[in-house]
C-alpha cells in the first residue's frame, strides 16, 4: 500500500493520490461491446449461444432456466445457507419497504390539489455477476425491491458454468425474491439481450445490477441508445475509505481493507488516519490476513495501487472522504456519529466498531449495489425508488383557478409564450362572463 501525507501534497498531487485505478474504455472495450451488442440485436438467440460458447465455454440449449433447474438447485444447496438466504431477504426486505416512497397529495392552495403517484417499471432486467465468485446475494438486493415496487416482470440474467447451469444459490435467491424469469447468459451479450429483447429474452425497460468492464460498458452503451434501456447507475470495482482514530483497531481495520481488496485486482481500498502508529499496524496487519486468505493473489494486485493517508485532523480525515466520494465508508472512530453530520458524498456508511462492510454486503438491510469511481457525488444506490417512475398530478377548481391563474399568466407572458398565457386567460374570462 502507498503511503502518503496529505498536508505535504499539493492540490494536483492531492488530486492524484485520490485517482481510482484507471478504467480501460479505450477503443478495444469500446469497440468489442459494440460488436457483442450489434450481433445480438442481428441474430438474437443464435448470437447468445455463440458468444455464452466463447465466453462461458458452455454450450446452451435452452438461454432459460427450467422449473427443473430450479428445483434441482433449492434441493442441492444446504439447508443453513438456504436459511441464511432467506433470513438476509427477510432484513432486506423490512428497511426496503419502510424506505420505499410514498404517494402524496397537498393542497398548495385554496382549490389547488398537487399529488404524487407512483408507478412501477413494468419490465426490469436483474444482472447477477458470476465470475470468479457468483453472488447470491446481489440477486437479494436487485429482486427484493423489484418485487416491493410492484415490476410486473422481473428478469435475471447471470453467467452459465461451463456444465450449462446457474450457480445454485442464485437460482435460489432469485426465486425466493419473485423473480420471473432467469436466463443462463453473462457478460455484454446478457445487457444487449436485456436491452433489446430477443425471441426467448423479452426487451427490458431498465437494467440493474454490477458487472466487469464489458458489462459496465455494455450498460452505458444501451443506456445511450433512444431504443435501449435505461440503467440504475455507472458503476465500476468495489472501493471502501476507512476513517481510524488512535484507537480503533488494527485487526479489524486490516479485515475491512481486505474484504474489499479481494473482490478484484482493479478494486480501491484507502485507510485515512491520524495516527501514523495505527496506519503502521495496519499496513503490518493487512500484510499478516492477506497471507491468509484464497484469495490473496487477487487482494495483492488490489492493494498495490491502494492507499494509506496521513491527515492532521479528523475534519481534515473527513474533507479527504467528501472528496473522494467512497462506495463504502467505514468510520472507526471513538464518536462516529460525530463525523456523520459532515459525510456529504458516500454510497453506504457503517458506523463503529462493530459494524464491518460485509453486514451491508449481505445481511443488514441496506442495498449493496452502489454507486463507485465517485459516482457517488450524483447517484444514490439501489433501493425501491430505483423501479418506480414518481408522477404528478394536479387537480383546480374554479376557484383555485382564480386564485394562481394571474401568476400562470404573468410568468407565462415573461417568457414570451402567449398560447401558455392564453389557456389560462381564456379559462379566466368564461369564468368571470358566468358569474
Amino acid at each position: 500500500m502507498n503511503w502518503i501525507d496529505w498536508d505535504l501534497l499539493d492540490e494536483p498531487g492531492r488530486g492524484a493520490a485520490l485517482a481510482r485505478p484507471a478504467q480501460s474504455r479505450a477503443a478495444e472495450l469500446r469497440e468489442g461491446t459494440a460488436r457483442i451488442i450489434a450481433d445480438v440485436r442481428t441474430r438474437g438467440d443464435e448470437a447468445l449461444r455463440e458468444l455464452s460458447a466463447k465466453y462461458d465455454r458452455c454450450a446452451l440449449a435452452e438461454l432459460e432456466v427450467t422449473e427443473a433447474e430450479f428445483a434441482e438447485a433449492e434441493a442441492s444447496l444446504a439447508p443453513d445457507l438456504k436459511s441464511a438466504i432467506r433470513e438476509a431477504a427477510g432484513r432486506i426486505e423490512a428497511f426496503h419497504r419502510a424506505a420505499a416512497p410514498q404517494a402524496v397529495g397537498v393542497d398548495t392552495a385554496p382549490g389547488v390539489c398537487v399529488e404524487r403517484m407512483l408507478r412501477p417499471i413494468q419490465r426490469v432486467g436483474l444482472y447477477v455477476p458470476a465470475g470468479s465468485a457468483p453472488l447470491p446475494s446481489t440477486a437479494l438486493m436487485l429482486g427484493v425491491p423489484a418485487r416491493i415496487a410492484g415490476c410486473r416482470e422481473v428478469l435475471l440474467c447471470s453467467p452459465a458454468r461451463t456444465d450449462g447451469r446457474c450457480d445454485a444459490a442464485v437460482l435460489y435467491a432469485a426465486r425466493l425474491t419473485g423473480v420471473h424469469k432467469v436466463f443462463k447468459l453473462g457478460g455484454a451479450q446478457a445487457i444487449a439481450a436485456m436491452a433489446y429483447g430477443t425471441a426467448s429474452v423479452p426487451k427490458c425497460d431498465k437494467l440493474f445490477g454490477p458487472g466487469n468492464a464489458w458489462v459496465t460498458e455494455a450498460k452505458l452503451q444501451v443506456s445511450s441508445e433512444p431504443d435501449g434501456a435505461a440503467i440504475d447507475m455507472p458503476a465500476g470495482p468495489s472501493e471502501v475509505l476507512v476513517i481510524a482514530d488512535a484507537e480503533a483497531n488494527p485487526v479489524f481495520v486490516a479485515a475491512d481493507l481486505l474484504s474489499q481488496a479481494e473482490h478484484g485486482p482493479d478494486s480501491q481500498v484507502v485507510l485515512v488516519s491520524e495516527s501514523a502508529a495505527l496506519l503502521d499496524r495496519v499496513e503490518m496487519e493487512v500484510e499478516r490476513q492477506c497471507a491468509e486468505l484464497p484469495r490473496a493473489g487477487i487482494a495483492r494486485q488490489a492493494l498495490a495501487q491502494s492507499r494509506l493517508i496521513s491527515v492532521s485532523s479528523p475534519a481534515q480525515a473527513v474533507e479527504v472522504s467528501n472528496r473522494y466520494a467512497p462506495e463504502h465508508l467505514i468510520l472507526q472512530v471513538a464518536a462516529p456519529r460525530a463525523l456523520l453530520s459532515g459525510i456529504e458524498s458516500a454510497g453506504s456508511v457503517f458506523l463503529g466498531a462493530w459494524t464491518p462492510e460485509s453486514v451491508g454486503d449481505y445481511c443488514s438491510g441496506s442495498n449493496h449495489v452502489l454507486p463507485t469511481y465517485g459516482y457517488a457525488r450524483s447517484y444514490s444506490g439501489v433501493s425501491v425508488a430505483s423501479f418506480q417512475k414518481q408522477i404528478t398530478v394536479q387537480e383546480l377548481s374554479a376557484d383555485g383557478l382564480r386564485a394562481i391563474g394571474p401568476c400562470t399568466a404573468t410568468l407565462a407572458a415573461a417568457e414570451q409564450l402567449e398560447a401558455h398565457r392564453r389557456a389560462v386567460t381564456l379559462r379566466l374570462a368564461e369564468l368571470e362572463a358566468t358569474k
